[in-house]
């Protein structure tokens, strides 16, 4: 019989504390004897160079520990903005997690994207309010903004004696069961009219109580810490066993497993981190890669406890490991059927870079190593341009790109630079249209395929459909248009992603002697520009909401600054001499600001940005791109180039 387990992330916006509880965890378990330092480099999770150097995660990092006999397969994620492509490959694969806010800062802004994601996801959440020891603490006020921001029905089980100081101790609350109680009989019809009847409640009843409300997201236990000297992690650790749902699945039923993570091992090849939601992995099983293009056998199956790992030889349903032999998959990748939850997307890249080697000999050397930086991270997109001989790579922010760097300089032993981020654009139709092509020659080959574009709302997407019958087109290849359609949309006619549109199929054509199995996948990106071209396209331009606070006198010059960036914002507030503005910004124009709204307060003021979606861009504003390689619309070139008779 498999031990009760837990796949648990910690979560948390940048230097709240994640790595140092990661350590306290691990410590207090057995697994270390000794709690490692962020300063000091000498972390379990943040085993990069780079991590040690600059003192912040931007890896996912995965270690095991058991404790009073639970397993937990333990996620510590990176907290910086730029690294949350990390974050959300993560929160798919969790039973529970540890949200953790600083004691002094607070909500901020990626605590409210974190709760919104394990919100949406349905995941069980427990609050942990870390550095209670530092000056400027104010617990109440976090409370408060966890109300009004996140959720009313917090449970807070402890208290802190001596806030501020190292003194500080972190106490049970003086009414912690009463508290308990009353949230418990919010959703709990027995323990309410136990409670209206003046019955006694058994402390094990309510225990089993709240614990289904945890899992079921109607309360969310609040534990106080102060991490840095291992105060309050005991009782968060019993907390996590106590209260979180344990892991489940059948080792019986058919593969389900989600690759959260990919890194290279020199001596092991490519690593895949997962998480097996039904069936089982073991060494030497043959595995169907997504798209059912190659299957590939399991080399051998890690677990890691630490900085030490074990060979398991299997994983059962519900568990977490590390797979070798799997040299075809990338971070995000589903093995077999589709998990429970789907991929909650937290990172949008809005920025591009182009990447030079130091010399011309180094391109493929350098191309080799970003294709496997991609495998890890598939935000990166890197895109190959053959006829300009260029790499582009997808970012989300100046801090990755910096990373980035190192990260070659020190695994490839490449020195790789960098152009200026631009923003990454997008197009939509402008209208309802429609687009053909009638694809006969070159001989052999016969497919027609007529579709109508509509344009939809701001964040739909692209979505497709067909109305034509089976006898009129096989179904077959009805779905090669669906499929040729994401790589017919990278590029419109302005240049950029084509987004917020429905494609309908509405006429097709095979023959049953000279369709080859490909020839849909030639005709379609023609009939899609055909009916952008017929549509026309608008331009659209990411945007962000930011909030800003910072010296009274300085918000003049603030308010100047978002006309002067095209910002959209609302009234500020003023409070003991510092304003709060609320605004909506271009990317275009705001990429700059926060290190000028850093100078202009002396570094006293606040600023967090959010992604925003997108929206049209004015007349004059914004960017067309160059095409990339063969226009469908050169109908010639783009036929000899589909049919690689030409390069």
């Amino acid at each position: 019989m498999k031990a009760p387990m837990i796949n648990l992330g910690i979560l948390a916006h940048a230097d709240a504390g994640k790595t140092t509880i990661t350590e306290q965890l691990l410590l207090l378990s057995g697994s270390i004897r000794q709690a490692g330092s962020v300063d000091d480099g000498t972390t379990q999770t943040d085993s990069l160079n780079v991590e040690r150097r600059r003192g912040i995660s931007v890896r996912s990092a995965s270690v095991v520990l058991e404790h009073n006999g639970v397993r937990i397969n333990l996620i510590d994620t990176p907290g910086h903005v730029d690294f949350l492509g990390e974050v959300e490959r993560c929160l798919g694969v969790l039973d529970g997690a540890v949200l953790v806010l600083s004691a002094v800062e607070g909500v901020q802004a990626q605590t409210r994207l974190l709760w919104r994601a394990l919100d949406k996801l349905k995941i069980p959440v427990l609050l942990l309010i870390n550095k209670v020891d530092r000056m400027g603490c104010d617990i109440p006020a976090v409370l408060d903004q966890l109300r009004q921001e996140c959720d009313p029905r917090l449970w807070v089980t402890q208290r802190v004696e001596n806030p501020e100081t190292d003194q500080c101790q972190v106490l049970p609350s003086e009414t912690w069961e009463e508290d308990g109680l009353a949230c418990a009989v919010e959703f709990d019809d027995a323990l309410a009219e136990a409670y209206l009847n003046d019955q006694p409640v058994e402390r094990e009843q309510l225990f089993q109580s709240l614990g289904k409300g945890v899992a079921e997201r109607q309360v969310f236990p609040v534990f106080f810490a102060s991490a840095k000297q291992g105060k309050g992690m005991a009782e968060l650790l019993n907390g996590i066993i106590q209260y979180l749902p344990k892991a489940s699945g059948q080792d019986d039923a058919p593969l389900s497993a989600v690759v959260y993570q990919v890194d290279h091992d020199p001596v092991m090849g490519k690593a895949a981190h997962l998480r097996v939601f039904s069936g089982t992995l073991q060494n030497r099983d043959s595995v169907p890669l997504p798209g059912g293009t190659d299957v590939q056998k399991v080399t051998q199956i890690r677990r890691f406890y630490g900085s030490k790992s074990v060979d398991i030889g299997q994983i059962h349903s519900g568990e977490t490991g590390t797979v070798y032999g799997l040299s075809g998959v990338r971070a995000g990748d589903v093995l077999g059927e589709a998990p429970p939850r789907e991929l909650y997307h937290l990172a949008v890249p809005l920025l591009q870079v182009q990447a030079f080697p130091a010399s011309p000999d180094q391109l493929p050397t350098l191309t080799e190593a970003l294709q496997e930086l991609s495998q890890e991270d598939p935000l990166l997109d890197l895109e190959w341009v053959p006829e300009s001989r260029e790499l582009h790579l997808h970012i989300t922010g100046k801090i990755q790109l910096e990373v980035l760097t190192e990260i070659i300089r020190e695994r490839y032993g490449l020195e790789v630079s960098f152009s200026q981020p631009t923003v990454i654009y997008k197009e939509t139709p402008a209208s309802t249209s429609e687009g053909e092509e009638v694809y006969l020659a070159p001989k052999p080959c016969w497919a027609i395929v007529k579709l109508l574009v509509e344009p939809l709302s701001r964040g739909s997407g692209i979505q497709f459909e067909s109305i034509i019958k089976e006898k009129e087109l096989p179904y077959r290849y009805q779905n090669h248009v669906r499929q040729s359609l994401p790589d017919a949309l990278k590029q419109g006619r302005l240049g950029w992603e084509v987004t917020d549109a429905r494609f309908t199929l509405i006429g097709g054509q095979h023959h049953h002697f000279h369709t080859h199995p490909l020839d849909f996948f030639v005709a379609t990106p023609v009939a899609v520009q055909r009916a952008l071209v017929n549509s026309g396209t608008i331009l659209l331009e990411p945007m962000v909401t930011v909030t800003l606070s910072g010296q009274e006198e300085l918000l003049g010059r603030v308010i100047r600054d978002m006309v002067s960036m095209r910002g959209e914002f609302d009234t500020p507030t003023i409070h003991k001499g510092w304003f709060t503005l609320e605004a909506k910004l271009p990317v275009a124009t705001s990429l700059d600001y926060p290190v000028s709204f850093r100078s202009m307060t002396s570094g006293k003021g606040v600023y967090a940005s959010e992604f925003a979606g997108y929206q049209e861009c004015p007349p004059g504003e914004g960017q067309q791109a160059p095409r990339r390689g063969v226009d469908p619309l050169d109908h010639s070139k783009w036929i000899l180039y589909a049919r690689s008779a030409m390069q």
